[in-house]
């Protein structure tokens, strides 16, 4: 009778799924987290609360970051906010890895006391909560699946979706494994397996996010490359003042003072400087100030 429960509550989210692309995947995600942390307590299953924890950070990162979208989209209207409420994608970014980071090292733990102090598992219950597990992730992949290719962060999600298909099929793996042996030893071996698993992401995560919040420049652009191609632009004879940081995912910030002879064309290089960091960089966002090089007014400013 259980197990027909569950599966109306997979039905419902299915259905909830069919109202909004964004909505119906977070209702997909936290109404089977709801599941499966219901399920790994009453069955004993460290495996499967390691799942649920893993899916959890998910869920969390998930809803977190389509609050911050339509934060960000109602506030850019506000005077005091020039740039929106974009960071809120980040910080929530940051504190789902503390999350994840914290859900992994309490997996490790317990997973190495259960191995000197096995527990009993309910091995079907498992095994039917680990099956629904791998329907909602086959879900959510097929659904994230059509974005991937068009954008960055959804592709980000498509392979956390994946990663999270693969820890249901360990957790079915363990299950099985204990059922039919009666090793004691497939749960917490499996969880600990997973808890490795989600560490070295949730430290790749924080990093970022870290990163981003203390405004460096991202990996992906050579700042000094960057200097030199402006440089090089006709007119050009000096650049100086430039800053790249990452405002939120794939929104990247670039300023700079370019300094052109007295004749140059101020026009023509404030368009070719834009268009070079937009086509070459990938910037989002850039503010250019163009300067005569008769002009030394950057001699009084401090920073």
């Amino acid at each position: 009778m259980k197990e027909f429960k569950l599966i109306a509550i997979i039905a419902i989210i299915a259905v909830l799924a069919l109202t909004g692309y964004e909505v119906g995947l977070v209702a997909i995600v936290v109404g089977f987290l709801v599941v499966e942390v219901v399920a790994a307590f009453g069955t004993g299953s460290l495996a499967l609360l390691s799942d649920a924890g893993h899916m959890g950070t998910d869920a969390l990162g998930l809803a977190m970051a389509l609050a911050a979208i339509v934060a960000a989209d109602r506030a850019r209207d506000r005077s005091q906010r020039t740039y929106g409420l974009y960071r809120l994608e980040i910080l929530a970014a940051l504190a789902n890895a503390v999350l994840l980071f914290l859900v992994g090292s309490y997996v490790l733990v317990e997973a190495a006391r259960r191995l000197t102090d096995p527990q009993p598992v309910m091995e079907i219950g498992v095994i039917v909560v680990g099956t629904i597990g791998l329907l909602v992730n086959v879900i959510a992949w097929t659904m994230l699946r059509r974005g991937a290719a068009e954008s960055v962060n959804v592709e980000g999600a498509y392979l956390e979706v994946f990663a999270d298909l693969l820890g249901s099929i360990g957790v079915l793996i363990a299950a099985t494994i204990q059922l039919l042996t009666g090793w004691p030893y497939a749960d917490p071996i499996f969880a600990a397996i997973i808890g490795v698993f989600v560490l070295p992401r949730a430290f790749r995560l924080g990093r970022r996010a870290l990163r981003i919040l203390l405004q460096s420049a991202p990996d992906h652009i050579d700042v000094a490359e960057m200097e030199s191609r402006l440089a090089s632009l006709p007119g050009v004879v000096d650049v100086h003042d430039l800053h790249v940081w990452t405002l939120t995912s794939d929104m990247d910030v670039v300023t700079a003072h370019l300094m052109v002879q007295d004749e140059a064309d101020a026009h023509s290089v404030l368009d070719s400087g834009r268009q070079l960091l937009q086509s070459d960089f990938a910037v989002a966002h850039a503010t250019l100030q163009v300067e005569p090089e008769s002009h030394r007014g950057c001699a009084d400013v401090s920073w």
